[in-house]
């Protein structure tokens, strides 16, 4: 498939404007001229998907121990903004179902990374594909979903093959392309200081589509961007202007 979404993406919202991985981050991330975002999307105890980077609750919100040992119910009470600034305080944690209506208003693509607790890689795949691919049913852009976990990415083919999916990779080796094929994804995901114009080549002679995480400076955005990555993933929402 060619290649419909942006060239810059900010991560987990507006980077590290906003409270990562909230609604608050979205807008901010939307108002500063991006229209595309990276978020992380996992599952409570009771299989509602929800945003949250970390296994545990204690680095981003006022909860402590596994974010997976929660309903939705107990996780909807927390505060997860205040950790960042007074101005976010009482920040609530969204559903994946709020932002999917918050960027089918505004036209804001995604990339969906599928977080999985550990232990829970299969279900949560499955899970969070089947609901993307609900949550975006007949609009005109779906997101991408994308995962460290190739068990995860193999669960979200199943579940939901029409979603574009990409492989994450924080390390890069002669496996790197042939795995990425296997679980039939789109694109690689790659860290960006693994890129070089060799295996740039090799990416896009594979018939795979490039997106690059995380930078945040302008000079290495020209060079990626040089060398031909699609999309690029960056905290510095407001110093690298779409």
């Amino acid at each position: 498939m060619s290649w419909p979404y942006p060239a810059l993406c900010a991560h987990r919202g507006a980077g590290t404007l906003a409270p990562e991985n909230t609604l608050a981050s979205l807008r901010l991330g939307h108002e500063r001229g991006y229209r595309m975002a990276e978020i992380d999307v996992k599952l409570s105890a009771d299989g509602v998907a929800f945003l949250l980077h970390d296994a545990t609750l204690d680095r981003t919100t006022n909860g402590k121990g596994r974010a997976d040992a929660s309903t939705w119910r107990e996780l909807s009470q927390l505060d997860a903004g205040s950790w960042h600034s007074p101005r976010y305080a009482g920040e609530p944690l969204p559903t994946l179902a709020a932002v999917a209506r918050f960027c089918l208003a505004h036209r804001l693509a995604l990339n969906i990374e599928i977080k999985p607790t550990p232990g829970r890689e299969r279900e949560t795949g499955a899970a969070i594909a089947i609901d993307a691919s609900v949550l975006w049913k007949d609009a005109p852009l779906p997101p991408v979903v994308s995962s460290f976990s190739p068990v995860t990415l193999s669960a979200a083919r199943d579940a939901a093959a029409d979603l574009p999916r990409a492989f994450l990779v924080d390390h890069y080796d002669d496996a790197t392309i042939d795995v990425a094929r296997a679980l039939e994804c789109i694109a690689l995901d790659v860290k960006h200081t693994l890129l070089t114009p060799e295996r740039v080549g090799a990416i896009k002679a594979a018939g795979l589509h490039l997106l690059a995480w995380t930078v945040n400076e302008r000079a290495s955005v020209d060079r990626l961007r040089a060398l031909g990555v699609d999309t690029i993933i960056t905290d510095a929402v407001d110093v690298i202007a779409p």
